[in-house]
């Protein structure tokens, strides 16, 4: 017996059939229910009264989708005009997060949006919270490709972003006992609404087999690739839409999948699993992001997936542009800009050469020029270990041609600087792409570097510490190679959508086009002056303290103080990163309280949250530890009430969204010389809060742009930490600073692991070591010191106000918008598509 329809649903039908018959696509509140309902009823095959979150944000998806269509499809056909330069952004990762706020936002849907739920029953917030993050990168780097596509879409430049589609994510995070537990994030467990799949696009891509060498009719040596194990890559598009501008970009993620799914012979004849086993082999390379890397299996899957990824691009790419009208190979590079995010899509470079040469009848040099014509990287990191090496053993296996070129171009190379630097076998040696110290191995970093127009660090330091240092030959060599772009963050994810208090209260200090041109965010200046101003400025960020604290409290299970200063280090963790040395500062504090030392104190509740890689052992320790201190402080009553610790499990985009508004004290605090540029500085900053940080990566460009008045600095800088590696006695350090010493007893008596004896004496072990690159006890004193400060400023509302005010202010030059335009003004050179007039 079925149910009589509610009087809701009854006029859900009416407005549905109207809809359909006018408007169709419309972006009106009854048409958007009009296209919710569709898209639940028929393509999900739900009722209303019967779907869950899940279901409706589905809906909801499906239909803002349907209506971005248009402009994508008008923008892509934009794209393809033969006159039409282009670039292709190559990334291992883009760290999406959650795409309905931003999308709704960029959309200029808000109003509507929400009336057509409001029609229907339903609340936004509710809808967001359904929708998996896209669990697609690691990190910084991953975000910052995700804010880079969101402001090409914005300024309406012709990039497409490439990527792979891993079905399963960086790991979710669980803490037991302490202890950091990875489990499988299985993002595209419910599907994914936004993608659009491609198949009629799929690729293939080579591994394995032999080269065989012949002539052509003409004596021309060719090579054939033959005998290879094949997979295919099939594409996802996901739309980018620009803020309200009529312009919508892809990002075109590859999924592998088998040339055949099911051998029927192997079947016939009984083995059922050797029936399926190509199949899954194939499948496995779009797995799962960063494959665990310590066994060999691990780096052979890591290197199948950087080749995967830049092999189905170049493909996809060269075959567009065919299909536009390009015909001569030689000016390809007119056309065209691939641009490699950081190292791993580094083997693009042979891959194009491979495809020039083999697929399209260049010669070398015509090959070599266009390539390197082709090609511009970014360089995210100074680490050592983060500059990947392959052995060459491995590319025999699994990429014999690739290996082939890439010995042409190191001849190449090598003969140069033999040309430039007779007899100098050293720099011959340090510049060679091939390491021959065994195993011998491949230097992608190098192969990145020599094959590109252009080479470009993250920050000013960074830049210059390429040039000094890591890329010193190179930058010797070709010195007009190098510039420096400087990061950014969106601003219209990183204040629009996740602080729409304080974008209210610049709306109407400041006008509503600061989201198109944050410089007109310089505008708040004179505003930090304003009493008035400042008791609004403060109310809104009480608000998102107050979200905050929510959050936190039911994700930790930590309960913070509203009238405490929320501290705040949220980033992946690593040893550079110095989480260590904030949770030395926390039992400073704890040891100061027990202690009696509690005149003038100010109430802090300090939190922490990132996550380890799962063969790093000593990060992994370090989260331990602060989970340790965290049990210990807040379970004492003589320290609650001015002291509470928390770790906030599973940090990711979506929980940022939540921390970034409503943080006071920004902990931004690596080794100088160590980070590259970060972006979590810029989102804290963009906010309003204050910045405690070394004058390391962009932290000296916050620095700069908003005066030591509104900055909390301490530590060495660079230079003074690479002079002093080496030649520190933290010992002495210890035994000369009473509060460090303190610090160190109640650590190494076991005070934080009473029934864990010995499992942070490497981490005690790390901060006594002379070697210790890291410098923890050598910037303690400076640490506590700019902490001091900073709890002083705290009790001081208005002068904090102030310079929270100031923060946003001068945080123009932190939008991806200015980043992106130097990339194109620098590097890429694009022209902006057209658009309808006034968008």
């Amino acid at each position: 017996m079925t149910s009589k329809p509610s009087a809701q649903e009854e006029a859900l039908a009416a407005a549905l059939g109207h809809c359909r018959a006018e408007h169709p696509l419309a972006t009106d509140a009854p048409s958007l229910v009009a296209g919710f309902c569709t898209h639940l009823t028929q393509t999900l095959g739900r009722r209303l009264g019967q779907a869950n979150d899940q279901h409706l944000f589905a809906a909801l998806a499906l239909a803002l989708r349907a209506r971005m269509l248009n402009h994508w499809q008008h923008s892509e056909a934009a794209c393809q005009q033969p006159d039409c330069r282009r670039t292709h952004y190559l990334s291992l990762e883009y760290l999406m997060g959650r795409l309905l706020g931003n999308t709704v936002l960029n959309l200029g849907l808000e109003p509507a949006v929400e009336q057509a739920l409001q029609a229907l029953g339903l609340e936004l917030e509710n809808l967001e919270e359904a929708e998996a993050d896209a669990g697609l990168g690691n990190g910084g780097l991953g975000r910052l490709a995700a804010c880079f596509l969101d402001s090409c879409a914005t300024l309406r430049l012709p990039v497409r972003g490439y990527g792979i589609r891993y079905a399963y994510g960086m790991f979710r995070q669980r803490i037991q006992n302490g202890h950091q537990v990875e489990e499988p994030d299985h993002w595209l467990l419910e599907g994914n609404p936004w993608e659009v799949e491609r198949r009629e696009l799929a690729r293939r891509v080579r591994f394995g087999g032999r080269v065989e060498l012949h002539q052509d009719e003409g004596g021309r040596s060719l090579h054939r690739w033959v005998d290879t194990h094949d997979v295919l890559a099939v594409p996802y598009d996901l739309p980018i839409p620009g803020y309200r501008n009529e312009t919508v970009n892809i990002l075109r993620l590859w999924s592998a999948a088998a040339t055949d799914a099911f051998d029927y012979g192997e079947f016939n004849a009984g083995s059922y699993t050797e029936s399926v086993r190509a199949k899954n082999e194939a499948e496995n390379i779009t797995m799962v992001l960063y494959p665990n890397d310590a066994s060999e299996s691990g780096k052979e899957l890591r290197l199948r997936q950087q080749y995967f990824l830049v092999s189905a691009t170049l493909q996809d790419v060269l075959a567009e542009w065919q299909a536009s009208g390009g015909a001569d190979f030689r000016q390809l590079a007119r056309d065209n800009c691939f641009h490699l995010n950081d190292t791993h899509p580094a083997l693009a470079v042979a891959e194009l050469m491979r495809l020039l040469l083999d697929q399209h009848g260049l010669d070398w040099e015509g090959a070599w020029e266009v390539t390197r014509n082709s090609f511009a990287y970014t360089n995210h990191t100074l680490l050592p270990e983060a500059l990947e090496t392959w052995p060459v053993e491995l590319f025999q296996q699994l990429l014999p041609r690739l290996l082939e070129i890439i010995y042409g171009i190191n001849a190449d190379l090598l003969s140069e600087v033999a040309e430039r630097w007779p007899g100098d076998n050293d720099r011959l040696r340090r510049m060679s792409l091939i390491d021959e110290h065994p195993p011998r191995s491949i230097r992608m970093a190098w192969l990145a570097v020599v094959g590109s127009h252009s080479v470009n660090g993250v920050a000013a330091l960074h830049t210059r510490l390429l040039q000094e240092g890591l890329f010193h030959d190179f930058s010797e060599l070709w010195p007009e190679r190098f510039v420096n772009v400087t990061n950014g963050v969106t601003p219209r994810r990183w204040l629009a959508a996740c602080n729409p208090g304080l974008r209210g209260l610049i709306d109407e200090a400041v006008g509503g086009d600061w989201l198109r041109n944050l410089e007109r965010i310089r505008a708040l200046v004179p505003l930090a002056e304003d009493a008035e101003f400042r008791r609004r400025w403060r109310q809104v960020r009480q608000d998102n303290r107050r979200r905050l604290i929510r959050h936190v409290h039911e994700e930790s299970g930590v309960l913070f103080s509203e009238d405490s200063m929320l501290d705040v280090q949220v980033k992946r963790f690593h040893e550079y990163k110095r989480q260590l040395l904030n949770a030395l500062h926390v039992i400073h504090l704890y040891d100061r309280i027990k202690r009696g030392d509690t005149r003038g104190w100010t109430p802090r509740s300090v939190l922490f949250g990132g996550k380890a890689a799962p063969g790093y052992v000593q990060a992994r320790t370090i989260i331990k530890l602060i989970n340790n201190i965290a049990q210990v402080v807040n379970a004492d009553p003589d320290i609650r009430a001015l002291l509470r610790v928390a770790f906030l499990p599973n940090y990711r985009v979506s929980a940022m969204e939540y921390i970034c508004p409503g943080t006071d004290l920004s902990e931004q605090i690596s080794t100088a010389g160590m980070e590259a540029s970060g972006t979590g500085n810029m989102k804290f900053m963009l906010n309003g809060a204050l910045t405690l940080g070394t004058l390391d990566g962009a932290n000296i460009e916050i620095l700069q742009a908003v005066g030591e008045e509104h900055f909390f600095l301490f530590g060495l800088t660079a230079r003074q930490a690479q002079q002093l590696r080496g030649h520190c006695n933290p010992d002495e350090i210890i035994a000369t600073d009473p509060d460090l010493k303190r610090v160190m007893n109640l650590l190494e008596s076991g005070h934080f692991n009473r029934f864990e004896p010995g499992i942070f004496d490497s981490l005690t072990a790390a901060i006594r070591d002379p070697q210790d690159p890291w410098l923890v006890a050598a910037d303690f004193r400076s640490y506590l010191q700019a902490q001091q400060q900073a709890a002083r400023r705290f009790q001081d509302p208005e002068r904090w106000t102030r310079s929270s005010i100031l923060n946003t202010a001068h945080s123009a030059f932190f939008s991806t918008d200015r980043t992106i335009a130097e990339y194109n003004q620098r590097i890429w050179q694009l022209t902006p598509l057209s658009g309808p007039a006034g968008s």
